[in-house]
């Protein structure tokens, strides 16, 4: 880490700019998780491996959701 650069708190962080990229990637997550989501609460009986796959999607999106949340912008 070079002089010019500095850790921020989990809140700053959260708080400050995203980076286009990161704001489309969020934005798929939360996609990705609710699909899942909706696959999971179905009111029909689905095959395993169709319930495994919305698993995996929530889960997929959760993760991608959060991580992209925390990027930040650094203007130089």
């Amino acid at each position: 880490m070079n002089n010019t650069e500095r850790e921020f708190s989990m809140q700053e962080r959260l708080t400050m700019p995203v980076p286009k990229f990161f704001k489309k990637v969020r934005s798929i997550g939360l996609v990705l998780g609710a699909v899942g989501g909706a696959i999971l609460g179905a009111p029909i009986v689905l095959p395993a491996s169709i319930i495994t796959l919305a698993g995996y999607l929530v889960t997929a999106g959760l993760v991608s959701s959060a991580l992209s949340s925390v990027a930040v912008r650094q203007d130089r």
